[in-house]
Order: structure tokens, then C-alpha cells, then sequence
């Protein structure tokens, strides 16, 4: 089975858009484990249970770890999540984008000690930087395409003057990723939530890539929005939500607090699937 396939099982099985983004902050954490890098793992896991059934994906945050040096914790908590909800695929948010031996190293990290079903990248310097994590079969890659940071403008809004049609350096990056690029079917891209009208431009050049749209929730995102500009019978999207599922208590009942959370957000989605199909 490859990736997109488990996506959209899992999509099928929990009725779902939902990612859950784990990026564990100690200092938000509740109660006695406030300030402890050792009860990563502990948090993680408290909602990832709490959460398994409402989601398509979970996508755990590399830097979020490996800061607290708790790479340790992220291989128990990829190891838990394949044990207690192996239908869901797990995204690791790693924006790799270097080439040759190096790329291959990360995309060794990646695949084989992080076990992860896919992984997001930078595109920065071109197809290089993508193809090493092509050779894993049946694993996804989604690439950097249109980020919801107002730095994005720097670079993804310029056209390009040498191309057909002059299109923005965003739009180029769909076309590629829809065709050249996509040798083994393994790509999907990263939209921001903040800017619908991008998304729907992006799933116009790019229509049967899946989209992994962060941005809903804490960051401002429109649910319904995302769902209409994005998802077609087609293309799916995966709908990330993190610090308004993983923060939404800081009490004792984070856990069951972060279920709400997530189940507010997945029948949001849910929703607004059901008006475009």
C-alpha cells in the first residue's frame, strides 16, 4: 500500500480531514510535567490516544523534539502510533532540502529510523533535493509550495519572465510537482490555510496531488473555506491543526480537552465536505 492509499483509508475509516500536528512545548505542557523535556513522549502519546479515531494523519514536528534532544521519544512515539492506530499514516514535518549523499541521509532519517510514511520538503534547489526520497517505494514526500508566513512573498509570488505564461514561482512549482516531477505518484504539496484562493489555484494545476494545508485553528485558517477551494473527488487534502488541539487545556484534562478540539475541527471539516461532494 502506499501512501496515498493508507490517506485515504485512514480518511475513510475515521470519517476524517483532521491531521493532528504534534509539536510538544515543554513549557505549555499541564500541571507537574510543565518544563519537562522527558514527558515528550508522555504528552505526545496522551494525545495521539486520545485523538486516533478522529483523524486521517498525524504529523509530529522534528525540530520540537530534536531541541530537547528527545529524538529518543519521537522513535517511541512513531513506534506507539504505528501500535495503536496503524491505519493512520504518520508525516514527518522535516523540510528537508539539501542534495546528494546528504539528501539520501535525510531521507534515511526519515524512512527507515523514524519510519515515518512521508515526510515535507523544501524545493529550494530543485528536483535534486526530492528525488533520494523518491526511491523509498510506496512513502510520500510532500514539497514546499505556497506557505501561509507573509516571508512567503518574497519568493513564491515572483514570476518567472522565461516561462509560458509568466507564472508566479508557486504556480511553476504545482505544474512540476503535478507532472515531471511525480515520477512514482509519491508527491503531494504544502498550501497554507490562509489564503483559500491560492489553494484553489494550486489544486487547479495540480489535481490529483494530495494537499497537507496547515493553518487551521490557532493560525487562523477557515475550515470550510480550505475544505471548498481544496478538496475535489480527485485530490484530497489533509487539514492540519496543532496548537488548538495539543494546547486547548492546560489543566489535567489536557488529553480529553485536545479530543474536543479535534473533534470540533474534524466535523467542521466534515461539514464542508459534504457541501462540495
Amino acid at each position: 500500500m502506499n501512501f496515498v492509499d493508507q490517506l485515504r483509508q485512514a480518511e475513510t475509516l475515521n470519517d476524517s480531514l483532521l491531521c493532528v500536528g504534534l509539536d510538544p512545548e515543554p513549557s505549555r505542557f499541564p500541571g507537574a510535567w510543565k518544563g519537562d523535556a522527558g514527558r515528550i513522549y508522555d504528552f505526545c502519546s496522551a494525545i495521539v490516544d486520545a485523538t486516533k479515531d478522529l483523524v486521517s494523519s498525524f504529523k509530529p514536528q522534528i525540530a520540537y523534539f530534536a531541541a530537547h534532544r528527545a529524538e529518543d521519544q519521537l522513535e517511541r512515539l512513531v513506534a506507539h502510533i504505528k501500535r495503536v492506530a496503524p491505519a493512520v499514516p504518520i508525516i514527518l514535518d522535516a523540510k528537508r532540502g539539501d542534495i546528494g549523499a546528504t539528501a539520501e541521509q535525510y531521507a534515511k532519517e526519515a524512512f527507515v529510523r523514524y519510519q515515518a510514511d512521508a515526510v515535507t520538503l523544501s524545493p529550494f534547489m530543485g528536483l535534486d533535493t526530492i528525488e533520494p526520497f523518491l526511491r523509498y517505494p510506496g512513502k510520500g514526500a510532500f514539497v514546499l509550495c505556497r506557505t501561509s508566513n507573509p516571508g512567503g512573498d518574497d519568493w513564491q509570488m515572483r514570476r518567472l519572465a522565461d516561462v509560458p505564461g509568466q507564472p508566479c514561482l508557486f504556480e511553476h512549482l504545482a505544474r512540476l510537482a503535478q507532472s515531471e516531477w511525480n515520477k512514482n505518484g509519491q508527491l503531494g504539496l504544502v498550501v497554507g490555510a490562509t489564503y483559500p484562493e491560492e489553494i484553489a489555484r494550486v489544486r487547479e494545476l495540480a489535481p490529483t496531488l494530495p494537499l497537507l494545508i496547515p493553518g487551521v485553528g490557532a493560525q487562523g485558517g477557515d475550515a470550510e473555506a480550505t475544505v471548498q477551494a481544496g478538496l475535489t473527488a480527485q485530490g484530497t487534502i489533509i487539514v492540519n491543526s496543532s496548537r488548538a488541539v495539543l494546547y486547548a487545556s492546560s489543566g489535567d484534562d489536557f488529553a480529553m480537552a485536545a479530543r474536543r478540539a479535534a473533534l470540533q475541527t474534524r466535523d467542521a471539516l466534515r461539514q464542508a465536505r459534504a457541501g462540495v461532494r
